[in-house]
């Protein structure tokens, strides 16, 4: 097991029909002889049929990890890695992190024993740079493919070449009906191809799994609302006084309105009487907890009616059994780059038909169910078909740093599922040259370029922490900190009583002039001088002890990853060593210009109103309520996250910064840019 302090327990849901119920029982022969004749296996089912659960286990005992090789599932998000690999691990009656094991970022939950191994697809990727053919295994399941998420993507390409050169891997791609002919066809060689001996027609095959199912009633809207949070929690209450026995499930977008919906249920919920049945409401959403995430799969007490409010995570990936009525707001938040402002925010947009489908097929996994759609019959029809891949939407700064560590040299012309905007590719370029990780000839630099592909961070972040160590700074062990901090998502403050005077006390506590970035650094000190099982201090100082347990252990990976590049952090770079001034510079002013040679291109003017502006002077942007300068003045600050909630642009973890800065470290990007 690497680098973990503490594994956490993971509750299995407990109301999975027994294995040989499922669907996919059936086919059992069927796909482990389609698995052995073709390279490539489309699986068509819809979550639930047990394709997850079932073929990696079928796989196992047919013998496809008895040369000492492992069989690898992705999945899209880290919730559904660590929840199906306990459900494995609890059906053959082993230990996780033994033969059934799991991998995400920062945590890795296997050991010399694992045989099957379960891994989101950015993490597979990242495997690649070490083993380019994925030699060490068998199989790869990618799950959930028709999502069509920008790491499944890339994987897929990557796979595509892999099968070229290796004829003893088998591939298979779990998606829904409507992709799963372009999948085929993209692996299938061309026309009079042969790869390894196989034509066309025996390279690859489709699977159809009938899903277990219940009728699903469809309600509509018959006016379109003006406010969907609202009248999702009204239809909550009706659906609780009015239906039968059932959880409820309800799509909203994101954080903000989850927390909103579950305090307008909450204040409905102290007026109902004692005799009346009870409702437990319950979060979902990404950036949860993983003990809170899980506790979706917990069976209520009796007399108690589950209603959990969920982002699009639950659309696919995650079986909740007890489902029986959906609400689907209609909406989802969605990645999408913002050319103008060089980085990545969540637009909220309409879901398309595909996901409303999905949505709605939650309902009818245990007995009969219904969907109430919070939109009208009209709307449905005017909706996309399908949802636009992540790759034509993202900021591919990342990926292509990637792909270039990988040997791919021409990324315009790679092989891509379906090929990004020439425009988002030219930006990412542009961005990584003007970071110092791609020559005049958009190739990787060394050292600097490769490292910062190595590096399981954002291309920003990876190169202000490999600057850090630089003479002129000396801050690596604050930027190491800061680094592993930011890897939390903003979930190092959470409130324990609900009481928002007590959280804002507590960041107030901590918070100091320069920003968020040395606030950060602030709360990890005191939180390794408390001790890391202080959970009462955690507690008093409205902290999120889970988290800053994983702050530390991100902090030593990184800290072992920049120690294999001869980076080592050492008494002279760190603050305790009393060692707060490099030249006359103060520790603070180093920490900041360090940040601001990774993140100059996020930078930010603050107005008289307390509002910011872009430099380019055309976009307003306004400080998060969880940063330091929601409330406080700055001039010029830099900014290292940013999200659109309801029209408003929204900045989290700023830094000041002087507008000097930005032209030292970054002249030709201001240059080019302004037209300096």
């Amino acid at each position: 097991m690497a680098d973990n302090e503490e594994t956490e327990v993971i509750l299995i849901p407990a109301l999975y029909k027994p294995p040989a119920l499922l669907p996919v029982a059936q086919l059992k022969d069927q796909l482990l002889y389609t698995i052995e004749t073709y390279p490539v296996t489309i699986v068509v089912g819809e979550t639930g049929s047990g394709k997850t659960t079932q073929i990696p286990k079928f796989l196992l005992e047919a013998g496809w990890c008895s040369t000492g090789k492992q069989i690898a599932i992705t999945q899209p998000r880290r919730i559904a890695v660590t929840s199906v690999a306990a459900r494995v691990a609890e059906e053959l009656d082993v230990s996780l992190g033994q033969q059934i094991g799991y991998s995400i970022r920062f945590e890795d939950v296997t050991s010399v024993n694992t045989q099957v191994k379960f891994v989101t697809d950015g993490l597979l990727l990242r495997e690649m740079l070490v083993d380019p053919l994925l030699s060490r295994y068998s199989v790869i399941m990618v799950d959930e493919a028709h999502e069509r998420s920008l790491s499944s993507d890339i994987l897929l390409s990557l796979l595509k070449k892999v099968l070229r050169k290796r004829d003893d891997l088998r591939v298979v791609v779990s998606s829904a009906t409507l992709e799963a002919e372009r999948f085929l066809s993209f692996f299938n060689p061309d026309e009079g191809e042969k790869i390894h001996g196989k034509s066309k027609e025996d390279f690859g095959c489709i699977i159809g799994i009938e899903g277990r199912t219940y009728p699903v009633e469809i309600q509509y809207l018959l006016e379109p609302t003006n406010n969907y949070v609202e009248t999702a929690v009204d239809t909550v209450l009706s659906i609780h006084e009015s239906e039968g026995e059932g959880d409820i499930l309800v799509f909203l977008t994101g954080r903000e309105e989850i927390d909103e919906a579950i305090d307008m249920l909450g204040d409905h919920i102290e007026e109902m009487s004692s005799s009346q049945q009870k409702i437990m409401t319950l979060p979902l959403y990404a950036g949860l907890p993983t003990e809170d995430q899980n506790a979706i799969f917990a069976k209520p007490s009796p007399q108690t009616r589950k209603v959990i409010f969920s982002t699009n995570i639950a659309e696919a990936s995650l079986t909740i059994d007890g489902i029986v009525f959906v609400l689907d707001s209609g909406y989802v938040k969605l990645r999408n780059y913002n050319a103008t402002l060089g980085i990545e925010n969540l637009a909220v947009v309409p879901v398309s038909k595909a996901s409303a489908t999905q949505r709605a097929g939650r309902a009818g996994r245990t007995q009969p169910g219904k969907c109430f759609r919070l939109y009208t019959e009209s709307i449905f029809t005017s909706l996309e078909e399908s949802t636009f891949p992540e790759l034509a939407r993202s900021n591919l700064a990342p990926v292509i740093l990637q792909l270039l560590n990988l040997g791919i040299t021409n990324v315009i012309r790679f092989d891509y599922l379906s090929p990004p905007p020439s425009s988002l590719v030219t930006r990412a370029l542009d961005l990584l040259y003007s970071l110092g990780a791609l020559d005049t000839h958009a190739r990787l630099t060394k050292p600097l370029g490769t490292r910062m592909a190595e590096l399981p961070l954002e291309p920003q972040l990876s190169r202000a922490l490999l600057r850090a160590a630089d003479p002129e700074f000396g801050c690596l062990s604050e930027m190491l900190t800061i680094a592993a901090m930011m890897t939390l998502q903003g979930n190092a403050f959470v409130s324990h009583d609900g009481g928002k005077k007590q959280l804002d006390a507590a960041r107030r506590r901590f918070a100091v002039a320069e920003g968020d970035h040395l606030t950060l650094y602030n709360v990890y000190e005191a939180f390794v001088k408390a001790g890391m099982g202080n959970t009462g201090w955690c507690r008093e100082n409205c902290l999120n002890h889970k988290a800053l347990v994983k702050a530390v252990s991100v902090r030593k990976q990184l800290a072992a990853y920049l120690d294999r590049f001869g980076v080592k952090e050492n008494v002279l770079t760190s603050s305790s060593s009393g060692v707060l001034r490099v030249g006359g510079t103060p520790l603070a002013e180093r920490v900041r210009r360090c940040l601001t040679t990774g993140f100059f291109a996020h930078a930010a003017r603050m107005k008289s109103d307390g509002s910011f502006t872009t430099v380019d002077g055309k976009t307003t942007l306004w400080a998060h309520p969880s940063s330091v300068f929601f409330t406080r003045k700055a001039g010029w600050v830099l900014y290292t996250e940013i999200m659109e909630t309801r029209g408003k642009v929204y900045i989290r973890d700023l830094s000041t910064v002087d507008m000097d800065w930005l032209t030292e470290y970054a002249p030709e990007y201001y240059k080019i840019r302004n037209g300096r």
